[in-house]
C-alpha cells in the first residue's frame, strides 16, 4: 500500500473501493446492483499509481468491513506529518437510525460494503485517530456525501440508477441486525468522548450540530479534504462506464494535465455537474497549507 521510499521522505497509502453489488444475506435479499463502481475504483488507483503509489483495490466481494477498516487503522499506524492517504470510496449510501439521539434528522449515514455498513461516526473516529499533519484525502462517489454526515432523501431525484439504498431495504436492513449498528454506534460515541469548546481549525465543528462529532472534531490532527459526489441532501448516479462524479473527474484532472490546487480541482468539477449532483467540499484539521496543493501531490 505504501510507497516506501528513503528515511526522511513522503509515505504514501492509496485505497480504492468499489462495489458493483452487495451480499444479499446481509441487505434483506437486496443485491444493490451498480454498473460502474468497479471501474471507478480502477481508475482511481491508475491515478494514484502514476502519482507514485502502489494501490490496495478491494473490489465487491473483497470490500468487506474488516477489509476496509484494516486497510485504514494500518494507514494510521505506519503514517506520520506531512505523509499522505488517499482513500476513494464508489458504491451505495445508506443510513440508519441514530441510536445515541445526537443527529438532528436521527439518521446516521453510512457507506454500504459488502457485509455491512460502515457508519459516518466509524469513518470519522478513524480520521481522529492519525497523528499530527497527516494528509488525508477522502474521495467519495455515493449518496448523501457531501460531509458523510447527514442527510435527507431528497425530492425529485433524477432518472437513472442512483447510488441511494432505497429507504425501505435501509430500516430492513437496521432491523435485522439492529444489536450490531446499535452497539457500533455507542461504542463510537464512547470512544470519541464529551464535546468541548470548539478549536479554530476544527471545521467539522462548524457544520456537525453532533455533540459527538464535534468531540472526534477536536480531537482529529489530521488535515482531511473530503471531495465528494453530491450534497447531503442529493444523490449520486451510476454510469455505464464511471458514476457521474467520477467521470467528470478524471475529465477535468485528464490524465494530470490539470493546473491547479485542491480547491480549484472540486470547483472544476462541480462546474460540470448538473443542479441535481452538486460535489461538496468538505475540511477536517488544519486543512489551509493542504488545500493549496496539487491533487494527489505527494
Amino acid at each position: 500500500m505504501a510507497a516506501n521510499t528513503a528515511a526522511g521522505k513522503v509515505q504514501a497509502v492509496s485505497v480504492h473501493i468499489g462495489l458493483n453489488a452487495v451480499d444479499s444475506k446481509h441487505y434483506g435479499g437486496w443485491s444493490g446492483d451498480l454498473v460502474a463502481c468497479e471501474s471507478d475504483a480502477q481508475d482511481m488507483a491508475a491515478i494514484a499509481r502514476a502519482a507514485g503509489m502502489n494501490p490496495t483495490l478491494l473490489l465487491t466481494k473483497q470490500a468487506s468491513r474488516a477489509n476496509v477498516l484494516e486497510a485504514v487503522r494500518a494507514a494510521s499506524k505506519a503514517l506520520r506529518s506531512g505523509d499522505l492517504l488517499f482513500v476513494s470510496y464508489s458504491g451505495h449510501g445508506g443510513q440508519i437510525p441514530d441510536v445515541t439521539g445526537e443527529e438532528e434528522d436521527k439518521l446516521d449515514e453510512t457507506w454500504c460494503l459488502y457485509d455491512g455498513e460502515l457508519i459516518d461516526d466509524e469513518v470519522f473516529l478513524e480520521l481522529s485517530r492519525f497523528s499530527p499533519n497527516v494528509r488525508i484525502l477522502v474521495l467519495s462517489d455515493s449518496c448523501h456525501s457531501g460531509t458523510v454526515v447527514r442527510a435527507r432523501v431528497p425530492e425529485g431525484v433524477p432518472v437513472g440508477r442512483s447510488k441511494m439504498m432505497p429507504p425501505t431495504i435501509a430500516m430492513r436492513t437496521y432491523r435485522e441486525h439492529q444489536a450490531f449498528y446499535d452497539k457500533l454506534q455507542l461504542d463510537a460515541a464512547k470512544a470519541a468522548g464529551k464535546a468541548s469548546v470548539p478549536t479554530p481549525d476544527s471545521a467539522l465543528a462548524r457544520v456537525a450540530v453532533s455533540k459527538r462529532l464535534t468531540a472526534i472534531a477536536n480531537e482529529c490532527k489530521a488535515c482531511v479534504i473530503l471531495i465528494s459526489g453530491c450534497q447531503d441532501n442529493q444523490t449520486s448516479m451510476d454510469g455505464d462506464h464511471n458514476g457521474a462524479f467520477t467521470e467528470q473527474l478524471l475529465q477535468v484532472w485528464n490524465q494530470g494535465a490539470f493546473k491547479g490546487n485542491y480547491a480549484q480541482f472540486h470547483a472544476a468539477i462541480k462546474a460540470r455537474m448538473p443542479r441535481t449532483q452538486v460535489p461538496n467540499l468538505f475540511t477536517l484539521g488544519p486543512v489551509g497549507k493542504f488545500l493549496t496543493e496539487s491533487p494527489f501531490s505527494l
